[in-house]
This record gives structure tokens, sequence and C-alpha cells, in this order.
């Protein structure tokens, strides 16, 4: 079964991190922009961001036969710094164009501050404009009164549901975003958010129609993994695998691919991986480690690969 985590943020992960996930099936995955962890100090290291992951990042990913794409977006938290958020609302235009760009995102609230309203609603008709998809992040905060106001936002400003991902989801937000006509997306986590066996019943209990499973990794304790462990456990306790492919892989290209710089064939003809390739003289080669060289790579199909 081929995986996609359609929400990982890998420039905060290892090439181990990579590497393990090509060997446990992900073909794919999507680095939304986000918080680093503390606040950014000038406009220009948000361009230096911007361009990691719609650059250097898609080259190291390539390395391992994964393909990245990402996200172009102000995150809520910074949001609340104005001066910051005016220069890189100038910046998030062009971005937003460049090759591999599936959606706007990841935008919301965090405090649900009126500076934070500003720049989400910007967002959004931004990403209207442009015709993309768009990510929210629901707070971790008063997730389930966030989590209805980021639709009611989304509504008053024309969006149409099937090209918004909610994620963060829990048990107390997923009714109403799946009734609201929403892409339910739940972050895998190993102690908060969202733990595999309580996904495995939130599918038991919604089906798969709408929902989407990543894993959100990022700097801190987080699961590359996720999105393959809780396929492996789903399948193991009776959700049928077509249910799991719908939310570990279908949905995500389903949403995402609506920004026409994602499609199947992307990696089901992958190109062959040769790791003495260099991206602005950078290689992915460390102490005279030996390159993997492919000849040739054969074509996919989905069962290719397994869940180890």
């Amino acid at each position: 079964m081929m995986l996609i985590d359609p929400h990982a943020h890998m420039i905060s992960r290892t090439t181990d991190d990579y590497e393990a996930m090509a060997a446990n099936g992900v073909v794919a995955v999507i680095e939304p922009a986000f918080w680093l962890g503390q606040p950014r100090t000038s406009v220009g290291s948000y361009l230096d961001y911007l361009s990691a992951i719609v650059g250097f990042e898609r080259f190291r990913a390539s390395q391992f036969g994964i393909r990245h794409y990402c996200t172009i977006g102000l995150n809520s938290k910074e949001a609340n710094n104005e001066q910051l958020a005016e220069g890189v609302m100038e910046l998030i235009p062009r971005f937003a164009l460049k090759e591999g760009v599936v959606a706007i995102g990841e935008i919301g609230y965090d405090e649900q501050t009126a500076l934070e309203d500003k720049y989400y609603r910007l967002q959004l008709e931004l990403a209207k404009r442009l015709e993309l998809p768009v990510m929210i992040h629901t707070p971790h905060r008063d997730k389930k009164r966030g989590t209805s106001r980021s639709m009611d936002v989304c509504d008053e400003h024309g969006l149409d549901p099937s090209k918004v991902v909610v994620d963060h989801n829990n048990e107390e937000t997923v009714r109403e975003t799946l009734d609201r006509g929403y892409w339910a997306a739940f972050s895998i986590y190993p102690s908060t958010k969202m733990g595999n066996s309580r996904m495995v019943e939130i599918l038991r209990q919604y089906g798969a129609k709408q929902v989407i499973v990543d894993s959100a990794c990022d700097w801190g304790i987080s699961e590359p993994l996720g999105v393959a462990k809780t396929a492996k456990l789903a399948l193991q306790q009776g959700i049928p695998e077509p249910e799991v492919r719908l939310a570990c892989y279908q949905n995500a290209l389903a949403a995402y691919g609506q920004s026409g710089q994602m499609k199947e064939e992307d990696w089901l003809s992958p190109v062959a991986i040769d790791q003495r390739a260099v991206y602005e003289g950078n290689s992915i080669l460390r102490g005279g480690r030996e390159p993997k060289v492919e000849q040739h790579k054969s074509r996919r199909t989905m069962d290719d690969l397994i869940i180890q």
C-alpha cells in the first residue's frame, strides 16, 4: 500500500526519517509553512525559510524516492506580530505560485486574536484568487470553538468546503467538520492531538470518506511514521483496506490535487535515485558514504510497497 503524509515538517527532520518513511510506503509528503519554535526576527528569515521548503527540501526528499510538495502561508502565531505579518504577506503570493505548492496554509487561529482573524481572512481571499486549496490549523486551546469559527469564516468568504482541509481534528470536532463538508484531517502524535488507537476508532465510527491521516512531525516529540503505523494498526484491527487507503492516501491526493500541482503519476513513474546529485553545490552524502544510484526506476503499482 502506498501512503501519503500530507502534513510533515520535514525541514525539522533528518535524512534517517526520509529513509524510514520511504521504507514504510510513503511516496509523497506535503510540508506546510509553519512556526519554527521561536519567533522569527525579520521578514528575511521568512524569505529564507520559504525558499528552503520550495527548494532544497524538495531535493532532499527526492534523494530517497519521495515526492515533496508544500503549502505557503503566514502561521497564526506570527500573525500577531503585525510588522512581520505585513512583510510576509507581500512574499506569499510570489511563493504560492511556485512549482510544487499545493495550498495556502497552514493558516487559521492560535489564540483567536483580532490580528489572527485579519490575516486568516486575507489569506483565504488569496487562496480564492489563486484557486488553491486551503490547509487550516485549528487551535490547541479552545479547539471546538476555534474549529467552528475557522469554518464559519471560510463560509463567509465563499470558499468551497471541498477545497479546505481542517487539520488537527479530534473527537469533539470531527462530527461538525464532516457534516459541513470539509476535509477532516488528524495529526497522529505520540501523546497529544490524536493517537493511533483513537484514530482507528474514528475510522470505525465515521468511515474514511472525508478523513485524512497525517503525522504533523516537526521539531518536537513527534512521529514521522505516524501515517504508516496508523495504517498498519487500522488493518490489524479490521478496518477494510479500501477505507485505510482513502484515509492514508487517496483523500490527500483528492484534496491537494485540486491545485494542479500534485498528480499520482508523479510517483507512479518516479525518477531514478542518484545520490551523487547536488543542489546549490550540496549533497546529502557525508563521510565518504557510498551513494545510492539506480540505473532505472520501474513503474510503481499500488501493491509494490508494503507497510513493515
